[in-house]
């Protein structure tokens, strides 16, 4: 991938775009489409490519809950 590139993936239920050489752009959505209309619209602005990585879906968001719950 070259700079400006955004790649769109399915990470454990949660769609990411990441961008290539601007992590500070990429993003997390919980819907396939809303992420690869993000992702167009950042490729657009970069004149990089938009890849979509295609994955089996989960429905479910699997990141684990931060703290102890007391």
């Amino acid at each position: 991938m070259s700079a400006g590139d955004v790649r769109t993936i399915d990470k454990q239920g949660q769609w990411v775009n990441e961008v290539e050489g601007d992590p500070a752009r990429s993003a997390g959505f919980t819907s396939r489409d809303e992420a690869i209309e993000a992702g167009r619209a950042i490729a657009r602005e970069t004149g990089g490519r938009h890849l979509v990585e295609e994955t089996e879906p989960t429905g479910d968001i699997t990141d684990p809950a931060s703290g102890d719950g007391a």
